[in-house]
């Protein structure tokens, strides 16, 4: 896709992340606001739907405001408007979607909507332009999939959680543990720490599948951590940790670098939450390194929810003329493509 110099607002309130960017192009990031809801939840142990939309109302002006003046930019500057209409929490998305066609009403600007999931994909542009075919490998706390794209805009889910995603069985296991919310990365600090004694399952499924399924693997971790509770043994946090995460990222590189070699595919890039893993990272870069494969996996600030990432995905349905009426709601059950 050529150079493009179209400026469009982002809004990103899926889940407990009220965030604004200005992004110009599809590739350059005028500007970046998220305004985090970690440290209220995490009393909770877990994202309270209603709190996190009640926040996304007392955030959204002051972020946006925020977002514009980083970017040295005022309404009148814009050429559309984009936000997130699905997955993520129906409360939540509601907020976002709301904002953006009251902005798009009352300054006559185009209103894009856009996947979650496909934002998170398109992070990944913000630093390298695509080469396709490519495959991606979406991690977060709902999604596990094998994502394959033939150009942009055209995503087939090739491999799918049955159960639990990865980022869930992360957040289940550091629970188990009673680490702090959210627990997944603090389960890939203490995993540094700790050695695989473990060699907790590993769930290949079938030949030939592409799907995950890490609900086998959160139970034997649990029901393991529950025997030896009850026989007094002592055990290390961190050895658990070690074992549950190296189960995790073998199956995740494994069912990958398959693909890839079934698939002929020029880059594979990385998405989602469970992205900024230490241990999935150093994992993928030794399988791939090596390989006539170009990995690509985004800075820390673009593997957690962003709206920067949303502006990356309107820019390419902005120039497929792929533009939403005011009618536009909140999909929590969104399917990408």
């Amino acid at each position: 896709m050529s150079e493009t110099n179209e400026i469009i607002l982002a809004i990103e309130t899926s889940c407990d992340e009220t965030a604004v960017a200005v992004v110009q192009g599809g590739r350059k990031l005028l500007s970046n606001v998220v305004a985090t809801q970690m440290d209220i939840h995490e009393k909770y142990g877990g994202v309270v739907p209603e709190i996190a939309s009640r926040h996304h109302i007392e955030q959204m002006t002051v972020v946006m405001e925020q977002a514009l003046d980083e970017a040295s930019l005022t309404v009148d500057d814009l050429d559309a408007v984009a936000v997130t209409e699905g997955p993520g929490l129906v409360g939540a998305l509601l907020i976002g979607v709301n904002a953006a066609k009251a902005i798009a009403f009352a300054n006559d600007l185009p209103l894009i909507g856009v996947h979650h999931i496909a934002g998170h994909i398109y992070a990944n542009r913000l630093m390298q332009e695509f080469e396709f075919p490519l495959l991606s490998l979406v991690v977060s706390g709902g999604h596990t999939e094998l994502i394959y794209m033939k150009q942009h805009g055209d995503y087939e889910v090739i491999g799918e959680t049955r159960d639990d995603a990865a980022g869930e069985a992360y957040d289940k296991v550091a629970k188990a543990l009673n680490l702090p919310y959210p627990g997944g990365p603090v389960l890939d600090k203490l995993a540094q720490e700790g050695e695989d004694l473990y060699q907790f399952p590993r769930a290949w499924l079938e030949d030939g599948s592409y799907d995950f399924s890490f609900s086998g693997l959160k139970t034997a971790v649990i029901n393991k951590l529950n025997q030896m509770k009850q026989k007094g043994e002592n055990y290390r946090v961190e050895d658990i940790a070690a074992s549950f995460q190296a189960s995790v990222i073998e199956v995740l590189t494994e069912k990958t670098f398959k693909a890839t070699n079934d698939l002929g595919v020029k880059q594979l890039i990385v998405a989602g939450g469970v992205s900024a893993n230490k241990g999935l990272r150093e994992a993928l870069h030794q399988k791939f390194d090596n390989r006539d494969i170009d990995l690509m996996i985004p800075p820390l600030y673009l593997c957690t929810d962003n709206a920067a990432m949303i502006g990356a995905t309107a820019s390419i349905h902005y120039h497929q003329g792929e533009f939403k009426d005011l009618s536009l709601n909140a999909n929590p059950g969104l399917m990408l493509g």
